[in-house]
Parts: structure tokens; C-alpha cells; sequence
């Protein structure tokens, strides 16, 4: 029984459209609709924690974007790394301890529909 995430990912491409975060979640919804019944328990698990990091860096650019910026506080690297230290720290909070558990809820589902025991 193949799961379908389109309605979920459909929401997050209205609201996050640009050219980089449409890739990443193209990977990422690929990555999560190609895992079959034949998939272990560890490689749904990481395919989950994916989905849980990915969500939990949109959250952190949403809260970024509402801070005001001034030209002092904006350098130059931070411009050309942001992104990449965003993706770090989003990473990180989904692997310390349980994360959010988001993660785990999707795996348990997941495991549920494609009867991996």
C-alpha cells in the first residue's frame, strides 16, 4: 500500500517557492514515496528523521525572516552560509534526544501502512 504525501508537500511549496527549497523537497518527497515494503525499519526511520529536519528548517527560516535585519548584524558570510548553517542546526535538533517527534509519529504511520515488522 503506497502512502501519498502530495497534500503535504503541496502546502509547503505554496509557501516556500523558490528554485532551492523546491529541489530539496522534490528529493525529499521522491526519497519518502520510494520506499516500498522491502525497506528496512532503519531506512524508514531515516527517510522520517529526513522529513522531521526538513520541516524543522522551514520553521527556523519562517522565525528568521521575522526578525528585523539591520547592515551591521547581516555579514557577508552569513549571506553566502545562512542556508547551509540552517540546514545544520534543523539537522541537529532532529537527532538530539527524540527531536519534536514528528519523526517518530511518521515512522509508526508509515510502518503501520506498509506492514514492516
Amino acid at each position: 500500500m503506497a502512502v501519498s504525501l502530495d497534500g503535504l508537500y503541496s502546502g509547503y511549496g505554496d509557501i516556500y517557492s523558490n528554485n532551492k527549497t523546491d529541489a530539496k523537497l522534490d528529493e525529499l518527497k521522491n526519497s519518502i514515496n520510494n520506499t516500498s515494503k522491502t525497506s528496512t525499519e532503519e531506512e524508514l526511520m531515516d527517510v522520517c528523521k529526513e522529513f522531521e529536519a526538513y520541516f524543522i528548517e522551514q520553521m527556523y527560516k519562517s522565525m528568521d525572516k521575522m526578525v528585523p535585519k539591520s547592515e551591521e548584524s547581516s555579514n557577508h558570510y552569513m549571506q553566502m552560509f545562512g542556508d547551509t548553517l540552517t540546514q545544520e542546526y534543523a539537522k541537529n535538533t532532529a537527532e538530539q534526544g527524540e527531536g519534536l517527534g514528528l519523526a517518530q509519529m511518521l515512522f509508526e504511520q508509515m510502518k503501520r501502512n506498509y506492514g514492516i515488522d
